[in-house]
């Protein structure tokens, strides 16, 4: 009996071990997402709440703490631009939680320092960090976090773009950095959210999102257009000028134009400090843009270098985070909405109620999963909460107040502009309409059909096809290649402009007609699953989009990256009535639906996959990754444990680094020649 309790014991050791993992590969996921991706995928407070899980895992297992455990990281590893080794490095804060850890915080300092200890509150800013280092007066360089301690992205063309930027202070001194926050105003981001609606692009789950990849882009019209704005709340490292307090170099910059945290209070006991911490609280809703938090930090400077840094943390300062806001409320309907992606989401409606000083009745269900977790049905009681999001989420039910009547909540099998029915998308968890003639789609059916990707035809930008589509001249994708006998017209009305611009488009149409290969016109049908690399292997494998059509689900699934759901979503796409005529349509005006003759020349790279980085000499990325599919290998745009290879140039980024770490081959472009004449590669 004692020995069974010994295996017992074991067993459930080696659970909570798993489960400790698991944890730790959730958080990194998640990280990654807000960090590199920009697109979280959980509230902050609830990757708070799983982190703090692992902090109390870790410290009652301290032997069980693995290197990549989000613990012993600061940020995340710098991946876009180039790379800058970080002078001081950009730590981050302690987050608590509890009135009681504020008030430990304090009088452990008291204790250390006296009762003449200053204490600063200030709002946290929900925004992208970012250094700036001025020499003689004049910015040099901009840089944001990265992984904190070694290296972050050099952005500083971006940041010259930021109004509150100062490019010359009135004052210089030799050297100085400063750090602060880059945020986005509620109205900044709703302007932004609104143009990209109106265009059919991807919108911004909130103002941090927003400002962190609008930092990063490539285009700094972009970046100027969109309106980010900076706080700058330390400063880094000084040579020609000292301070004694924090306080003290706001002055300095306050005098050189540079915009410091508006919400500032001194404060000398734990009651103050809890004082400040609360009236920030109940300002955040009337201030113009978010914040997570309020900071609470030594003001004396000399006191802070006593107390020094951990690996992650100063141990001079703290972050308290105010729990998200919270109501009640009744589900009144759900509405289902199908978006010009063809995408099916379901809407909650409920009776309006105030969180974080705005009235809100509408909130996101995402998908059927998420409604069956939550086990809704019309006329519950629902929990919606605003955790430093614009968007409201559903929380929970309170099954306790659940109608005698109740019914589980089923998002209709069909559309609910067209009628057609619904498919699961790749993932099975999404519900599209795969209806190329549904109006609720079409605009976005038709950028998706007119661009690079697809059918390149140059100059059709969504505008055009916004007023085509109003006036009824194209009513799905086949009517393009029909607008050519409607010249007159069209420039009669002036929907293209004058008759060049007319002439141009219409001449680019016929161009993209005669010369756009079978893959690209696959590509453009949105078919779910079926981008621009998978429109290529079903080309490669059927040799024509009419052999695919009569395809059975085992050949599909036989393909390379066609799962049993792709496969499905395929079969049937071709099997519609509707989408069967439309493609007859397309072949009868002449598209290509047959690969071309001598676009395979080999199969000596089938089943290999590369990435390339750098500057190839002689050939180009476009050229280089046509080489490659011509021979039957398949670019691919990241390094992974499964790529083959990687193909290497000159001024090589951090792909050749990581593709060292996992072991990936490297070859050049000769190598690669040689592979394709037979050859194996040194």
């Amino acid at each position: 009996m004692e020995q069974l309790d010994i295996f017992s014991s074991m067993a459930a050791g080696n659970k909570e071990r798993e489960d400790y993992l698991e944890l730790v590969k959730k958080l990194n996921h998640f990280a990654e997402l807000y960090y590199s991706k920009d697109e979280p995928e959980i509230s902050d407070y609830e990757y708070d709440t799983m982190n703090n899980k692992l902090k109390q895992i870790e410290k009652e297992h301290p032997d069980w703490i693995v290197p990549d455990s989000p613990s012993q990281r600061v940020g995340w590893k710098a991946e876009k631009g180039v790379h800058v080794k970080h002078n001081v490095p950009m730590l981050s804060l302690q987050d608590v939680f509890e009135k009681e850890d504020v008030y430990e915080f304090v009088n452990s300092m008291r204790e250390q320092f006296g009762d003449e200890a200053e204490f600063l509150v200030e709002t946290k800013i929900d925004g992208l960090s970012m250094a700036l280092r001025y020499e003689e007066g004049e910015l040099k360089l901009a840089v944001t976090r990265g992984d904190g301690i070694t290296e972050g992205e050099d952005v500083t063309m971006n940041a010259k773009q930021i109004s509150d930027v100062v490019l010359k202070m009135k004052e210089p001194v030799p050297y100085i950095e400063i750090r602060g926050e880059v945020y986005m105003t509620r109205k900044a981001f709703e302007s932004v959210n609104a143009k990209a609606e109106e265009e059919g692009s991807k919108t911004f789950a909130n103002p941090r999102n927003c400002a962190a990849g609008t930092l990063r882009q490539i285009d700094t019209r972009i970046t100027k257009e969109r309106g980010l704005s900076l706080f700058i709340f330390n400063v880094q490292e000084t040579k020609g000028v000292t301070f004694n307090t924090h306080l003290e170099g706001y002055e300095y910059l306050k005098r050189n134009g540079v915009k410091v945290i508006e919400q500032c209070f001194r404060c000398k006991t734990a009651d103050e400090v809890w004082d400040a911490i609360t009236r920030i609280g109940e300002m955040r809703n009337d201030l113009e843009y978010d914040i997570d938090g309020a900071v609470v930090k030594l003001n004396n400077l000399s006191e802070r270098a006593q107390l020094g840094n951990t690996i992650k943390f100063p141990r001079w300062a703290i972050a308290y985070k105010y729990p998200p806001e919270e109501k009640e409320t009744k589900l009144l309907d759900v509405e289902v909405n199908t978006g010009r992606t063809g995408r099916v989401t379901p809407v909650a409606i409920f009776e309006p109620i105030s969180l974080c000083g705005t009235m809100v009745s509408r909130a996101t269900l995402h998908n059927q999963d998420f409604i069956d977790q939550l086990g809704l049905g019309i006329g519950d009681t629902i929990l919606v909460y605003k955790s430093g999001e614009i968007i409201p989420k559903v929380k929970e039910v309170n099954k306790s107040k659940r109608p005698s009547d109740w019914q589980p909540y089923k998002i209709p099998e069909f559309c609910p502009v067209c009628g057609h029915r619904l498919v699961r998308d790749e993932g099975g968890v999404d519900l599209k309409c795969v209806n190329l003639m549904c109006p609720g789609t079409l605009v976005n059916r038709i950028v998706n059909f007119v661009s690079r990707d697809c059918m390149d035809i140059k100059g059709f930008g969504t505008e055009y096809i916004r007023k085509l589509t109003e006036e009824k001249y194209i009513k799905d994708i086949a009517d393009i290649f029909e607008l050519n006998g409607k010249r007159d017209e069209l420039i009669a009305k002036g929907i293209l402009g004058r008759d060049t611009n007319t002439d141009k488009l219409l001449a680019a149409i016929e161009t993209a007609k005669n010369d756009t290969p079978a893959d690209k016109v696959l590509a453009g049908l949105g078919i779910p699953g079926v981008g621009k690399a998978t429109a290529k292997e079903l080309i490669r494998t059927f040799g024509s989009i009419d052999e695919l059509a009569k395809a059975g689900k085992e050949s599909l699934v036989a393909v390379q990256d066609i799962g049993d759901i792709s496969a499905e979503g395929i079969y049937n796409f071709f099997r519609d009535e509707g989408n069967a005529a439309l493609i007859g349509r397309l072949k009868s005006l002449g598209l290509n639906f047959a690969k071309a003759e001598g676009e395979i020349q080999g199969s000596s790279l089938a089943g290999m996959t590369f990435c390339i980085t750098g500057t190839l000499e002689g050939m180009s990325r476009s050229e280089t990754e046509a080489l490659i599919e011509s021979n039957g290998g398949k670019p691919v745009s990241s390094v992974s444990k499964k790529t083959s290879y990687l193909l290497m140039g000159a001024d090589a980024g951090s792909k050749e680094r990581k593709a060292r770490e996992l072991g990936v081959p490297i070859i050049g472009l000769d190598e690669l020649k040689a592979m394709i004449a037979g050859e194996q590669p040194s």
